[in-house]
C-alpha cells in the first residue's frame, strides 16, 4: 500500500518536518489554521486541505504537530476534526507535548473507529527539526511504531518505544522538564559571572570545557553573546511544558523543587512580554534583576 500522510500543525517544528517528507518523496497533504503556512509548502509537492477531515481522509498516516491540549481538541473532535475522516487501519501519531490524560483518551477514541494512535512527541528544537535530526519517544503499539518507521525516521535519528499509551506524552514532560532547569541554571550562572565582572564569552568557554557543558549551552549560549532570541522554542511552549509537567508530577506524587522554581521564572518572562520569544529569552529576567545584558562583555 502506498503511504500517504496527512500533516495537520505546521508551526516552527512542524513546517520543518512536514517538509522533510516531502523532500524525502512521500505523499503529504498539509493542513493549517493558517493557510499561507500552507500554500508555501504546495511549493515543494503538498496537497493543501480545508479542514483537519480533509487531510485525514484516505491517508494512510496521520501526523499531528499543534501547541497544546485546546489545539488537540480542535483538529481531532467535531465534525471537521480527524476522528470524523479516520479509516479502519489508519495510524495517528501526535508530536505535540500534550497531557498523557489526553493521549491516552485519543487512543481509546482512535481504537474505537479501528485506528491506532501513537502519542510520538519529539526532542530537538527548530534547528534539528529542520535538520531531519529529531528523536521520537512513542506511547503506544510498538508493533505500530515500527512499521511507521520509516516515515518518522524521515523526519528524525531515532525512535524510541516507551510503553503503552500515554508513555511518550510522560516521557516528554520528564524530558522538558530537565530541558527547562538546565536552560535556566545557565542564564543563573550567566548573570552571577555578569554581575562579577567575568566576559561572557570567556564564560561560554568555560561552560563548554567543564562540568557545567550540556545541550543548553551549545544550543544557547552563542545566541545568548549574540543577544539572538529567534525562536528555536518557544519561552511560553516551555512554559506550557512545565506547567503540565507540574500536574503529572502532583498526580504522581513525585515532589519537584526544581521544577516549581524553573516553572515561576518562566511565567515571570512570559509575563514580562518575553513568551513569543525564544526560551532563552528567560535571560532578560536576569538581565533586569542586574541592569546589564548577562553575555556582554566586561
Amino acid at each position: 500500500m502506498t503511504t500517504s500522510i496527512g500533516f495537520i500543525g505546521l508551526g516552527t517544528m512542524g513546517y520543518a518536518m512536514a517538509a522533510n517528507l516531502l523532500r524525502k518523496g512521500f505523499d503529504v497533504t498539509v493542513y493549517n489554521r493558517t493557510a499561507a503556512k500552507a500554500e508555501q509548502l504546495r511549493e515543494l509537492g503538498a496537497a493543501v486541505a480545508a479542514t483537519p477531515a480533509d487531510a485525514a481522509r484516505g491517508r494512510s498516516i496521520v501526523i499531528t504537530m499543534v501547541s497544546n491540549d485546546d489545539s488537540i481538541r480542535d483538529v481531532y473532535d467535531g465534525a471537521s476534526g480527524i476522528f470524523s475522516a479516520v479509516s479502519e487501519g489508519t495510524v495517528i501519531v501526535d508530536s505535540s507535548t500534550i497531557s498523557p490524560d489526553l493521549a491516552r483518551r485519543l487512543a481509546a477514541d482512535a481504537a474505537s473507529r479501528g485506528a491506532v494512535f501513537l502519542d510520538a512527541p519529539v526532542t530537538g528544537s527548530k534547528p534539528a527539526a529542520e535538520a531531519g535530526m529529531l528523536v521520537f519517544m512513542v506511547g503506544g503499539s510498538a508493533e505500530a511504531a515500527l512499521a511507521i518507521e520509516p516515515v518518522l525516521l524521515a523526519m528524525g535519528r531515532k525512535v524510541i518505544p516507551m510503553g503503552p499509551s500515554g508513555s511518550g506524552a510522560v516521557a516528554k514532560l520528564a524530558h522538558n522538564t530537565v530541558v527547562g532547569i538546565n536552560t535556566a541554571a545557565l542564564m543563573e550562572g550567566f548573570a552571577i559571572a555578569a554581575k562579577g565582572g567575568i566576559d561572557g564569552s570567556l564564560f561560554l568557554e568555560l561552560i563548554q570545557s567543564g562540568g557545567a557543558a550540556s545541550k543548553a549551552a551549545e544550543l544557547k549560549g552563542g545566541k545568548l553573546l549574540g543577544q539572538d532570541y529567534s525562536v528555536q522554542f518557544a519561552l511560553e511552549l516551555m512554559l506550557k511544558d512545565l506547567r503540565l509537567s507540574s500536574v503529572l508530577s502532583d498526580k504522581l506524587g513525585v515532589p519537584t523543587p526544581l521544577l516549581e522554581a524553573a516553572k515561576s521564572l518562566y511565567q515571570v518572562g512570559d509575563a514580562a512580554g518575553h513568551g513569543q520569544l525564544d526560551l532563552s529569552a528567560v535571560a532578560k529576567v536576569y538581565e533586569q534583576w542586574i541592569g546589564r545584558a548577562i553575555g556582554e562583555g566586561k
